[in-house]
This record gives C-alpha cells, structure tokens and sequence, in this order.
C-alpha cells in the first residue's frame, strides 16, 4: 500500500506497548471497590484479571465486554487492522461468549501520518469483523502523536457457560491454542531484523481467530487468551485466581520459527522484559534464560490457554487445530518450568 514504515511511528510493537501487571495493579488498587464498579447484575468485573467484563441480563443470558488496542505492529495498514481486530474478538472468545457487535477505537497523528493509510487499517479491521460475523456500529477518533488502532467488543453468552480463568482445577492438563514468539519476531519487523517469511508466518498466525477455540470452552474449566503478559503472564494469572500451580513442560511448547533465532540475535522487546520481571518471583524454572525470555515474551493476538479436564482433552485437541499440550494443574501454587 504504501513506502511508510508504520512500526516506526511507534515506541513499542502491538501488546508490548502495554502497561505491565505491576504498573496495571498500581493504577487500578486505589479505585478497587468503587460504586461504579459494582451493581447488580455484575458477574465479572475490575476485581479480578480476567479478559471481559459479563454482565448478566437477567434472563439467563449474559453481556460480555471487552476493549483492546494497540500501536503498529506491522507496516503494512491492512495487516494491522486485520491484526488489531482479530486480537481484540480474542476476549471474548476467551470467556466461552460469542462476539455481536464493535466500536472502533482510531488514533492518528495528523500531521505526520497520510490520512490515506487510515482507510486500509480501518478495512482490514473491518473485514475481520465480517468474517467473525460482528457488527461494527460506530467508533471514535483522535489526534495523537501516535497511531492506535483497536475494537471495543461486546458479546452475548448463556450465564451458565461464561469461563472464566478462575476454574482451572488440579490435574487439568494446560492446552495451548497458538504458537509464541510473536513479540519477538514483531520486534525483529520493527527493527528491519526478520526475514519476508518469518513475518509473513507472525502475521498469519496473529490474523488466525481464536473461535474455534472459544467454542470448545465448554470442555474447559478454565481459559484466558496469551496476550501482552506473556505467557507466562498470563498463566499466572489463572492459576492465582484458581488458587492451584502449575507444571509447564517447556519442550512442549510450540513457537513459531525464526523466534529463537531472532531473540538470540537481541530482538526483545520492553514489554516482555517487563513481564519476564513481573513473574520471577511466581516461577521456579530448569531452563536456560533464552527459553525463559520465551515464555515471557509479549504476545499480540496469541492464542488461548484453557483448563481442560483429562476426560475431554482429546475432544478439545480435536475440536482446535494446532491446539497442544503444554503442562498440568498442581496443587500448591507458583510455576514450575521443567
């Protein structure tokens, strides 16, 4: 579409521009147990970690609401848009809900960005949304010295099916629905470091929705989507919320290739040194610090992570493509990386 790098109109690639577990808890610890974030209704809300708010309707059926968006990170415009809306439908998918509607979120910087290059971001966005069968009913835009572009989605669940990541129960096996190694390999785009076909795999993936893995949930007793945090992040959020630990068999997780090559190679990224510093203290680990960068490193439109009973592992295996097994539920607490 264009000459114009987008990734260098941004200080951080995608969900590594996020804030991090520590700063997010820093922010959002004085205004826990605000009346606006409680009612009547509320299922899920701002007290715990979880991907979406639910909100119950009253009549067995529930809302599920989440909103996500991010910097560049790829250069080409439609990519991003495809990528920033696939990214964002993961929330909800991650809850067990089916996606209905969306709101766009676009930030541009008028005076160094073409506005031509916003029409293919807001298309590709768009045309993610078509396929996912979503609505996109309006959205909003700003001046800002940074582009961003993003979704907040909203979904409808039956209440009795909403997962959360606070039922992950001992002896689940830990299933993982996507490969890592995104945040390094979109660092490596950032800094002209990856090669046309390791990207073209990176945004292949990222451009991959998480529905089939939303609608196998109901085998699950727990999911969250790998994100930003990592995952490790984000497996410590589950676990913490289900009051159990973990066992991650680190050989057994996929990442995508040209990732340990590239991270070897210095591609990593402030995001996911962030995160690697928020867990060490919840993680016991026998690999070397390359594996353990993976795990740690920042993922933009990953995939899921659920808790699925032993009995129905193989049916959730069948049911998402490229899903595997990555670990199991313990009793106690913590990570253990063997």
């Amino acid at each position: 579409m264009s000459d114009v790098r987008l990734t260098r109109y941004s200080h951080g690639a995608g969900c590594a521009c996020k804030l991090s577990p520590v700063e997010l808890a820093t922010i959002l610890d004085p205004i826990r147990g605000h009346p606006a974030t409680k009612g009547d209704g509320l299922i899920v809300g701002l007290d715990v970690a979880d991907d979406s708010g639910v909100f119950s309707l009253g009549d067995g059926r529930a809302l599920v609401q989440s909103v996500d968006i991010f910097t560049p990170v790829v250069d080409d415009p439609y990519d991003w848009g495809r990528i920033a809306a696939t990214n964002a439908l993961s929330d909800i998918y991650a809850m067990g809900a089916r996606p209905i509607t969306a709101l766009n979120y676009l930030a541009w910087p008028r005076d160094t960005l073409d506005f031509g290059l916003s029409t293919p971001v807001l298309q590709g966005g768009l045309d993610v949304m078509a396929d996912a069968g979503v609505v996109v009913i309006g959205g909003h835009s700003v001046d800002s010295p940074e582009p961003s572009f993003g979704f907040a989605v909203t979904g409808l669940a039956d209440e009795d099916a909403v997962v959360t990541l606070s039922g992950a129960q001992v002896d689940d096996a830990l299933v993982l629905t996507k490969p890592i190694g995104i945040g390094v390999i979109t660092t490596a785009i950032k800094r002209e470091m990856a090669t046309a076909a390791v990207a073209a795999r990176a945004i292949a993936t990222m451009t991959t929705l998480n529905d089939r893995a939303g609608a196998a949930l109901g085998l699950a007793h727990a999911a969250t989507d790998i994100t930003g945090f990592g995952l490790l992040g984000h497996m410590r959020e589950m676990i913490e919320a289900s009051g159990v630990g973990a066992e991650l068999e680190a050989r057994e997780v996929p990442v995508l290739d040209g990732a340990r090559e590239l991270l070897a190679k210095g591609a990593w990224a402030g995001g996911s040194n962030r995160n690697l510093e928020a867990v060490r203290g919840s993680v016991e680990s026998a690999v070397d610090d390359l594996d353990l960068r993976l795990l740690a490193d920042a993922q933009t439109s990953g995939g899921l992570l659920a808790a699925v009973p032993p009995g129905s592992v193989a049916e959730f295996l069948d049911a998402v493509p490229g899903a595997c097994v990555i670990g199991t539920v313990v009793a106690g607490s913590g990570i253990q990386i063997v």
